[in-house]
């Protein structure tokens, strides 16, 4: 898609330092991590959100997430990773993409980055917990 950086890196005309260039995706280093060797993984194709991702994309693209995430823990000697996707809020560039971000003990990541809640009890979470499961596609 003309005018997003992705799809630039996608096709070549936009440089970055690739990790991985396969049929499922491209990975590439964020510009500006959270840590050194936090890469993003993108699909080849211009999708915006994991919603637009074809189910028959689905083991392909999150199997190279996943041997990504396996390849920075050993390559960077890492203690584990933290793999995560914003969909639309906090998305910074709107094509689909993981980070792979490499942890390690007291590196002074505590958590999500954003600030914790509760609930009031019990009945108040089964009314989320409800809520979302009407919800989920193919549910009777």
């Amino acid at each position: 898609m003309a005018g997003c950086v992705f799809c630039g890196i996608v096709a070549g005309d936009v440089p970055a330092f690739r990790v991985a260039d396969e049929p499922d995706g491209v990975a590439f280093l964020d510009t500006r991590p959270v840590f050194k060797g936090h890469l993003l993984v993108v699909p080849r194709a211009h999708l915006v959100t994991l919603a637009d991702l074809p189910s028959e994309s689905i083991a392909g693209y999150f199997g190279l997430v996943r041997r990504l995430a396996v390849a920075v823990e050993a390559g960077l000697d890492a203690g584990g990773t933290f793999v995560a996707m914003n969909n639309k809020v906090s998305q910074s560039v709107p094509h689909l993409h993981t980070h792979v971000v490499p942890r390690t003990k007291g590196d002074g990541l505590r958590g999500f980055f954003w600030p914790r809640t509760r609930y009031a009890d019990d009945t108040e979470a089964r009314s989320y917990a409800d809520r979302v499961a009407a919800a989920l596609p193919g549910s009777a």
